[in-house]
């Protein structure tokens, strides 16, 4: 049997959420491989005046891999999933256990056609990390993930106990996806202002949030989410609450250039609601939108 202590592990990926994930493994003596489109010597993670170093070096090539894995963490945006796959490839057998780090409900389905032998388990990532000038990432609060309560995803849970990132299994591991799709859904409006969490205290930004994030949770509710009223509240209380400065990948991306995220954060709410016969007024604005700026200049 299998521990967590002789696990074969692999991090593809290995971008901010990546490396926090990357260095909590290495802290518990797991260090995983490293697969990513740069070559880099090793990752760096900040955790306020705590710095844990990851070895790598970062390894580029899937066809250079030469054992497959028995826990994959996938850590790449969703955007870059088909790049992905030659590593999905190369690393995983029937039995190796994909844990996705990515936003939105759709993780399965996405993942599972690009690594069909693999036991694919969701995830939802409940903590901010940044990357920084220098390559390095900064945790900006505590680290944690949930997962399903299913024996595929216990084998994620295992390789990370007693480490800085904490993981539950959640009994409610649907309404919980969608709740982080609510949160994911209104930081869309950062990347087309271009501001940061500062912005949510102007009483016309919460407004329009809070119209929105309503607008999200009566068609998480259609999909069969238990969420409650007080919901929309309190995810924009939490951006309300968290420091002037702080971003979100979706705005990390948009001023470096990068394809965005739109469709698996935003768009979602649009088409699950048509499904359902709901009304989504304001994402009929904001999708078209973020699609444009995801195009890039021009």
């Amino acid at each position: 049997m299998t521990t967590a202590t002789d696990t074969t592990l692999a991090i593809v990926g290995p971008g901010a959420i990546g490396t926090t994930v990357a260095a909590a493994l290495h802290e518990r003596g797991r260090t995983p491989l490293l697969c990513g489109r740069s070559h880099r010597d090793g990752l760096t993670l900040h955790d306020g005046e705590r710095r844990i170093d990851v070895p790598g070096p970062v390894q580029t090539e899937p066809a250079r891999v030469a054992h497959k894995a028995d826990l994959v963490f996938l850590a790449v945006k969703a955007t870059q999933n088909d790049a992905a796959a030659p590593w999905l490839a190369a690393l995983c057998r029937p039995d190796t256990v994909v844990c996705v780090l990515q936003n939105g409900v759709e993780q399965v389905e996405q993942v599972a056609a690009l690594a069909p032998q693999a036991r694919v388990v969701p995830a939802v990532v409940w903590f901010p990390a940044q990357a920084q000038a220098d390559g390095s990432v900064r945790l900006r609060g505590q680290a944690r993930l949930s997962l399903p309560d299913t024996p595929a995803a216990r084998v994620a849970a295992d390789a990370l106990q007693g480490s800085r990132c904490a993981v539950e299994l959640s009994t409610n591991f649907h309404a919980d996806a969608w709740r982080k799709l609510m949160q994911n859904a209104v930081a869309g409006l950062m990347a087309l202002t271009h501001r940061r969490a500062g912005m949510f205290g102007r009483p016309d930004v919460a407004a329009l949030s809070l119209a929105y994030l309503r607008e999200c949770l009566a068609v998480a509710r259609a999909e069969g989410a238990d969420l409650g009223d007080e919901v929309p509240q309190e995810i924009l209380a939490k951006f309300q609450a968290s420091p002037a400065d702080m971003g979100t990948s979706i705005l990390t991306d948009r001023v470096a250039g990068r394809p965005l995220e739109w469709d698996i954060r935003n768009a979602i709410i649009a088409r699950r609601g048509r499904h359902h016969g709901i009304a989504t007024p304001i994402s009929d604005v904001l999708v078209p939108l973020l699609a444009a700026a995801s195009d890039g200049p021009g």
